[in-house]
């Protein structure tokens, strides 16, 4: 795989956008809860979909095989719409924009663990040390700069949720590489980009609709919403950016690069974070955010060295 320009834009493009979706999530949740704005996000952007996408379900054929490969459609969409956004605008409730999106930086290191597990790829010496750096990296963040918190750390609960979040994302991503072999080849069905993000959305909304009716039952009394132009603004980005545009390019990146290439490219999400979030909330960053962003572009450079992909 060579890296080239197009390839390294088609892959910078969705963390700048998933910095804002953090970022403007973070605000949004203070007028929805975020379960309810997950469904909101993915009710949008699937409204928008449907014009490029609808023949999807109006054809028999497809719907059959649609039903014929529902197992891997459940596990796509549950991992990649209704698990992993859920789980980040939950942990937003307890963490800042930059700290989790510099935890999603360890996202590396379970792409390794899950190639090599359940694909049989086995990583080449650069990507372990570059995992390692981003891993370390996420240490910095979670011990706050003070390297003896590491023994007696405390998590606070976004960041346990955020690395649930990006466990799913680890896996959505495999799944996008590796599907099944009757998604492979001449196999694969004749689906258009739209309609495969269509059928992922429209399952993915069952399982956020479902998480969200639970949450609110484990939770009542929420307040109501409060619709003001500000929210449908966000609601409105979240679903565009967020959601198709990065959606769509990472499902890209993803087929050409490979999920472990990708994955180092996610660590230009916190660097993104931090610009927003001084500039739309006043969260200025810390000294041990700068050393957790030298680690993380520390792994990347080694990660991306000639021959750091990785081999079956």
């Amino acid at each position: 795989m060579r890296l080239t320009p197009r390839l390294a834009g088609m892959l910078s493009l969705p963390p700048l956008l998933w910095a804002g979706n953090a970022v403007v999530g973070r605000l949004a949740i203070q007028s929805l809860s975020p379960l309810w704005l997950n469904v909101g996000r993915w009710s949008l952007a699937l409204l928008l979909l449907l014009p490029l996408g609808w023949r999807v379900f109006a054809s028999p054929a497809r719907r059959a095989e649609i039903s014929a490969r529902w197992p891997h459609l459940a596990l796509l969409s549950l991992t990649g719409v209704g698990a992993y956004n859920a789980l980040q605008y939950l942990a937003l409730k307890t963490s800042t924009p930059l700290n989790v999106t510099l935890i999603a930086a360890s996202s590396p290191v379970w792409m390794l663990a899950i190639g090599a597990a359940w694909h049989g790829v086995r990583p080449r010496r650069s990507q372990l040390l570059g995992a390692a750096l981003s891993l370390i990296g996420v240490a910095v963040v979670l011990a706050r700069g003070e390297p003896a918190a590491l023994l007696r750390v405390q998590f606070v609960p976004g960041d346990l949720l955020m690395l649930m979040a990006i466990f799913s994302w680890c896996v959505y991503s495999w799944l996008l590489a590796r599907p099944p072999a009757a998604l492979r080849g001449a196999a694969r069905p004749a689906w258009h980009w739209a309609e495969f993000l269509c059928i992922q959305i429209a399952l993915g909304l069952v399982w956020a609709t479902a998480g969200a009716g639970v949450g609110e039952w484990l939770q009542p009394g929420l307040a109501p919403v409060v619709w003001t132009p500000w929210l449908l603004a966000a609601l409105v980005y979240v679903a565009v950016g967020p959601s198709l545009i990065a959606y769509r390019l990472w499902g890209l990146g993803v087929a050409e690069a490979g999920p472990t290439v990708a994955a180092f490219f996610g660590n230009l999400t916190p660097l993104f974070a931090a610009l927003l979030s001084a500039a739309l909330l006043g969260e200025w960053p810390k000294p041990f955010h700068g050393l957790a962003f030298a680690l993380i572009a520390a792994g990347i450079l080694v990660s991306s060295r000639p021959g750091a992909g990785a081999r079956p």
